[in-house]
C-alpha cells in the first residue's frame, strides 16, 4: 500500500510541477505585454490518512491564482487617449462585438491600461478590440448623477471628429471713457457709438448697438448721458435703455454715480452689471460699479473704447481630445473652446484578485470578485487615471527562471522516485523466482 502510495503521490508531484510550469511560461511569454498579470501556483498537501499504521502518501494538488492587484511600472507614450491606472481601480470597458451589435447592451469588463484609438466610428478602441466606456456629459459639460453600482448608465466613448461647438454668449464687460466735454453747456452733444459682437445659440454672430448720448444743460456741466442698447437679432430693437450719471467730485471724478433704468433689466450697483434681453435670452453686461474705476468713466475730451470682453464663441471644429486624472474627457476645438464630454469612472470590487480572467488582459465580475462600485477618479479607495502612459507587465522575469530552475528540479526529483518505486516492484515481483 505504502508503495503504491508513492507512485501516486509522485505522479501527481509530476502534475503539480507541469502545472506551475504552465504559469511561468505563460508569465514569461507575456513580459513584454502592457497590463499583464501574472499568475502564481500554489501547492497544497493532501493526507490520505494519519493512523498508527504504515503510512500512506496523500500527494498534492495546487491552485491557480493571477494577482491582479500585484502593481507594476508606467511608461509614457505619445497618444493622449493611452491610458492607466495609477493606483487601485480598474477601466471600464466593452467588446467590440457588443458595439457593432447596436442593441444598446454593453457588458462591463475592466482593463488596467489600454492604448484607445478613434475607430472608423469614432469609437476609443484598442487594437484588441476593447472599447473604453464613460459617462456621457450634459450639453453643459455637467456629468448628470448616475447609479454606482450598476453600468446601465455607461456608454462607449464616441469622438467625432466632424463635430461642430458653439457657445452662446452671456456675458459682456464694457469699459470705455466718455468725454467729459460733451456734457458741458454749448457742447455739441455728439452721440458716441459703440458695436460689441456677441454670439447667439446658433454660433452665428450677432451686435449689440450700444450709443451713449449727452445731457447738454443750459449752464454748467451735467455729467449725464442716456445709454441704448439695439439687439441686430432683434431688427434692431431697442433692449435697454438707462441714465448714466458720473460724479465729479474730488476722488471719485469721473466713475459712475448712479445708474437709472428706463427699459430693460436693473443694474446692479454692486457688481455694476445689467440684463438685458437679446433674441436667444438674456446677456449681462458689466459697465462697472459705483465708484470704481473700471468699467465706464467721464474724462477728458476724448471717446475712448479701453477694452471690451465677452464669453461664448463661433462654431468650431473638434481639434484634440484629453483625459485628466479625474477621468473627465475634454474635446478641444479650433476656436479656443475646451468641453468636457465623457467622464471615465474607475471600477472597484471586494476582491480584485476574484476577478475571471479574459483576454487581452481584460477581466469580469464573479461571484468570487464580489459586487462592484463605480467611483470618480482619485476618490474613494481608487487611484487616478494617467493618460499618455500605458502600464507594463507585471512580470519579473528573473524571478520566473529561478522558479524554472526550482520547478525543473521538483519534476525530475518526483521522476526519480517513480523510477525507485518501480525497481522496489520489481524486486518484489523477483521475490517469486
Amino acid at each position: 500500500m505504502s508503495i503504491s502510495s508513492s507512485l501516486n503521490a509522485s505522479v501527481a508531484g509530476l502534475s503539480a510541477n507541469a502545472s506551475k510550469l504552465a504559469a511561468i511560461s505563460d508569465n514569461i511569454a507575456n513580459s513584454a505585454t502592457f497590463g499583464y498579470k501574472r499568475v502564481v501556483t500554489d501547492f497544497h498537501s493532501m493526507v490520505v490518512g494519519s493512523g498508527s499504521g504504515a503510512y500512506a502518501a496523500g500527494g498534492v494538488r495546487t491552485t491557480n491564482m493571477r494577482l491582479i492587484d500585484q502593481g507594476a511600472s508606467l511608461v509614457t507614450s505619445e497618444n493622449a487617449t493611452d491610458l492607466a491606472v495609477r493606483g487601485s481601480g480598474l477601466l471600464p470597458v466593452t467588446t467590440e462585438a457588443a458595439v457593432t451589435l447596436g442593441n444598446g447592451d454593453f457588458p462591463l469588463l475592466m482593463t488596467m491600461t489600454g492604448s484607445f484609438r478613434p475607430d472608423e466610428q469614432g469609437y476609443l478602441r484598442s487594437e484588441s478590440g476593447l472599447v473604453l466606456m464613460g459617462w456621457p456629459a450634459a450639453a453643459d459639460g455637467t456629468i448628470p448623477t448616475f447609479s454606482r453600482d450598476t453600468p446601465d448608465g455607461l456608454e462607449p466613448i464616441r469622438l467625432n471628429a466632424n463635430q461642430f461647438v458653439g457657445e452662446p454668449t452671456t456675458a459682456v464687460e464694457i469699459a470705455a471713457n466718455l468725454p467729459a466735454t460733451s456734457t458741458v453747456a454749448g457742447a455739441a452733444g455728439t452721440t458716441e457709438e459703440l458695436s460689441v459682437e456677441y454670439f447667439d445659440n446658433l454660433g452665428k454672430s450677432e451686435s449689440l448697438a450700444i450709443s451713449f448720448t449727452p445731457t447738454v444743460p443750459a449752464t454748467g456741466a451735467s455729467n449725464s448721458w442716456t445709454m441704448t442698447i439695439r439687439d441686430s437679432a432683434s431688427g434692431g430693437a431697442l433692449i435697454g435703455e438707462y441714465q448714466l450719471q458720473f460724479d465729479d467730485t474730488r476722488g471719485l471724478g469721473g466713475t459712475l454715480a448712479s445708474v437709472s433704468t428706463i427699459s430693460g433689466g436693473t443694474y446692479d450697483p454692486v457688481s455694476g452689471a445689467l440684463s438685458v434681453s437679446v433674441a436667444g435670452g438674456p446677456v449681462e453686461i458689466s459697465i462697472g460699479a459705483l465708484g470704481a474705476a473700471e468699467g465706464m468713466t467721464q474724462l477728458s475730451d476724448s471717446f475712448a473704447p479701453v477694452s471690451i470682453t465677452k464669453n461664448g464663441t463661433s462654431v468650431g471644429n473638434m481639434t484634440s481630445v484629453d483625459v485628466d486624472a479625474n477621468g473627465l474627457v475634454r474635446a478641444s476645438f479650433d476656436v479656443g473652446v475646451s468641453r468636457v464630454i465623457y467622464q471615465i469612472p474607475l471600477v472597484n470590487v471586494s476582491n480584485i484578485n476574484g476577478l475571471e480572467s479574459l483576454d487581452y488582459q481584460s477581466y469580469r465580475a464573479s461571484s468570487e470578485s464580489g459586487s462592484f462600485f463605480l467611483w470618480d477618479a482619485g476618490d474613494g479607495p481608487t487611484g487616478d487615471i494617467v493618460n499618455f502612459a500605458r502600464q507594463e507587465s507585471a512580470t519579473d522575469v528573473a524571478g520566473e527562471l529561478t522558479d524554472l530552475i526550482q520547478t525543473q528540479r521538483a519534476y525530475s526529483s518526483n521522476a526519480k522516485v517513480i523510477q525507485t518505486v518501480d525497481e522496489m516492484l520489481q524486486e518484489t515481483t523477483n521475490i517469486k523466482r
